[in-house]
């Protein structure tokens, strides 16, 4: 049975894009080498063997002579920088047209509508911020008041958070249920909803990132509803049914860290995860193509968004000593692509993502080392994918 891995190292950009300062960011982005810069080199020689030193000049990251994977720069064709785009694209879906942002924060009709559909009484702050600030900024009154803290950011996101040790889990999910409701009926083109929820620990205000939830748009027809259809499997591992909205897969599981998302995905290619606990109740077992699709979010979520480029070092070195684990239990005709989905630069100003190529390595035991060059669309993985399940 043929298999297909991707990796989704979340933001690990490599450069801005020609049309970056349309999306507000500068030339000088370039999340993975800047990253390296800080950090005087990264300690990733997995990676290295695969040819990322190949693909540019990425401090402690040399190029090597015979790379064992294929190796390139991926550029996007989707007009826009955050998770939903990069994804969809990945899975051979093309944006042309860029989902809304509001940088003055939501109108006033929406927010109305929110309060009256939740019955939450009102909302706090509804303007653009970083999600660690605005919830310590506004906890007290929050406490005060038992409204939601709702805020956006440079990307096309709705995000709703709240105390859930004041305000239940179920309840915070429900709202964003409601939310993604009225901006879909209000065609409103609002890339997700995230559910932020946060507890109070050693007196900090602190996110819980294992209860986040994402509700996207339900994207059109994808390779992930393909390989559904002809009988195979879709695991997705971490945000990536939230990504998806679903649509095109067979089993998930959540991850509340990347080291959890890095062991599940290593336990599906060992064939040890429990398939039919976490099987969508439409699956029905097949023995043809399995995509094993995994995304790794805590570069972007606890380290880009922070500009911590110490700890998004860091967290690329524990997935390269991962890959040490994974490249051997790889089958002879498994493939496995390792890739992002946008930048998020911890070393520039700002807090929000950044438009940027990304890097794609290729490996499969059988599969001959290339040099890929630049190539025109992330959508380049899906067609791999199709050739291969064929």
């Amino acid at each position: 049975m043929k298999r297909a891995v991707i990796i989704v190292i979340d933001s690990m950009g490599i450069g801005a894009m020609p049309d970056c300062r349309e999306f507000g960011d500068i030339p000088e982005c370039n999340t993975l080498k800047n990253v390296c810069e800080y950090n005087g080199g990264l300690d990733v020689p997995v990676l290295e063997k695969m040819g990322l030193g190949n693909i540019q000049n990425f401090k402690g990251i040399s190029p090597v002579e015979n790379p064992v994977a294929q190796y390139g720069t991926m550029i996007e064709k989707s007009k826009g920088k955050d998770t939903t785009t990069g994804h969809w694209e990945i899975a051979g879906l093309i944006s042309e047209k860029p989902f809304a942002t509001f940088p003055e924060g939501f109108p006033p009709e929406l927010i109305a509508k929110f309060v009256e559909e939740t019955g939450c009484g009102g909302v706090l702050a509804n303007c653009p911020a970083s999600g660690t600030a605005i919830i310590e900024n506004l906890n007290d009154e929050h406490h005060t008041t038992k409204f939601p803290i709702v805020y956006t950011s440079a990307d096309s996101v709705f995000q709703i958070a709240v105390d859930t040790d004041m305000i239940p889990l179920n309840t915070l999910y429900d709202w964003c249920e409601k939310a993604r409701k009225i901006l879909d009926e209000g065609k409103y083109n609002v890339s997700r909803v995230i559910a932020r929820p946060y507890k109070i620990i050693d007196g900090k205000p602190t996110r819980i990132s294992k209860d986040r939830r994402d509700y996207s748009m339900v994207p059109a027809h994808t390779v992930l509803n393909e390989i559904k259809e002809s009988g195979g499997k879709v695991i997705g591992i971490g945000k990536i049914e939230d990504i998806f909205s679903k649509s095109g897969i067979t089993h998930a599981i959540h991850t509340g860290s990347n080291k959890e998302g890095l062991e599940l995905t290593l336990k599906a290619i060992k064939d040890e995860l429990p398939l039919e606990k976490i099987a969508y109740p439409d699956y029905k077992d097949g023995n043809a193509f399995t995509l094993i699709f995994t995304n790794l979010v805590d570069t972007d979520m606890l380290f880009g968004h922070r500009n911590d480029a110490k700890g998004y070092g860091s967290a690329i070195e524990e997935i390269d000593k991962y890959l040490a684990k994974i490249l051997p239990e790889l089958k002879e005709d498994d493939i496995l692509f390792i890739t992002a989905d946008h930048g998020c630069d911890p070393t520039v100003p700002g807090t929000d993502h950044t438009r940027e190529m990304v890097p794609l390595l290729i490996y499969g035991k059988k599969l001959a080392p290339e040099n890929l060059g630049r190539i025109t669309g992330f959508d380049y993985i899906a067609n791999c994918i199709r050739k291969l399940a064929k």
